[in-house]
């Protein structure tokens, strides 16, 4: 119980010193000694004749201490210098201060979901999943997920309708579900877990913004699962800048697969300035980890600066992604809207001939 209370620390006052471990060698060993308050003899130091002999040995008359702060309070003129009270006034903060840093609980995080039927597939995290995801960063803040999105829509990312219609109603669950209760202090950290439509997912990210505290988590294939791997070698972000600013400006994210010229040019014809953010070997397992996120977020506002220097910030950039989900989200958190040049997003359609425009994340006006 000693130990405990004292989390095997010396608690003379602003020694504090480990006393598992050998100072030289580092050796694992047991340096601490019992020290009694009160002497559990009658000639020791601070003997109190007073005091129920049946206390002598209780925790609340007991020291943990190294062997030289030991040998420090009993020495001649300890019991004068080192007095009954202000030892235990040393024990008292020394305990509390353990139990005040051991009681930290695990950062705790809401879980948000949001899902859009992709194609004809969904593969969202079911609570479980997602919890065994936060482990052992944070722990859920409520058995509760907030659910965003439409599963259970008949639309599909074919219809017509279907951009306006999800946006919609991803902004009113949003600001209902998400920042509402972030303004009022209910929500204190997101963690968030989406399958989407790669524009849409690009939008919940400019929802979320750079501010809410929040985690983006990707749904793995090796291993599968949404945990983030420990941490891995980060590939190197390669930015192909186009030769000449003429023609429309365009941000071409090919990281999940390779996306080449050609199949920009077939949407919008010859007249482009196609800029390139990819990786040595693109292909859709390639979100590896927390630091990769981070390494993308420094590359996109790198980018997004040098694209409104070179075209201007009111020139509207064609943006076609091929990318992770989470990576998705992660660049709409980049976008500053009343920075940022508009952006006209394109979504890939194999069946309909290749990318389509989905719809435009227009700039803000500044107030």
């Amino acid at each position: 119980m000693l130990w405990g209370r004292a989390a095997g620390r010396c608690q003379f006052d602003n020694c504090n010193r480990n006393l598992t471990l050998s100072p030289v060698t580092k050796e694992t060993r047991n340096l601490a000694e019992k020290a009694h308050i009160r002497a559990f003899s009658p000639g020791g130091p601070r003997a109190d004749h007073k005091w129920p002999t049946a206390l002598l040995q209780n925790i609340d008359n007991l020291l943990l201490l190294c062997h030289d702060c030991h040998v420090n309070i009993d020495r001649a003129d300890g019991p004068t210098r080192y007095t009954v009270e202000l030892l235990l006034a040393w024990k008292r903060r020394h305990e509390q201060r353990i139990e005040v840093v051991t009681d930290l609980a695990p950062r705790s995080s809401h879980i948000v979901t949001y899902g859009t039927h992709v194609g004809e597939h969904q593969a969202l995290p079911t609570f479980r999943d997602a919890s065994n995801a936060l482990f052992p960063d944070s722990v859920p803040a409520s058995t509760t997920m907030i659910a965003l999105g439409t599963r259970d829509s008949a639309r599909r990312d074919h219809d017509i309708a279907f951009w306006a219609a999800e946006r919609i109603q991803l902004a009113r669950q949003f600001d209902r579900q998400v920042r509402i209760p972030i303004e009022s202090g209910e929500l204190a950290h997101i963690s968030v877990f989406a399958l989407a439509p790669q524009p849409l997912l690009i939008d919940l990210g400019v929802l979320l913004g750079d501010i809410t505290p929040a985690v983006t988590y990707q749904l793995h294939r090796e291993p599968a699962g949404w945990a983030w791997p420990p941490e891995a070698e980060v590939p190197e972000f390669q930015v192909v800048e186009p030769d000449s600013a003429r023609g429309e400006p365009v941000l071409l994210l090919s990281l999940s697969a390779t996306v080449t010229p050609d199949r920009i040019k077939r949407v919008l014809g010859a007249d482009t300035a196609i800029w390139t953010v990819t990786l040595p070997v693109p292909h859709n397992d390639v979100a590896n980890s927390r630091a990769m996120q981070r390494a993308f977020r420094r590359t996109m506002r790198k980018v997004l600066d040098r694209l409104k220097a070179k075209h201007g910030h009111s020139t509207p950039v064609h943006v076609f992604p091929a990318m992770p989900a989470s990576l998705a989200v992660e660049f709409g958190r980049v976008r500053m809207p009343k920075a940022d040049s508009p952006w006209i997003l394109y979504d890939e359609h194999q069946s309909r001939g290749g990318f389509l425009p989905a719809f435009t994340l227009a700039a803000e006006t500044k107030s």
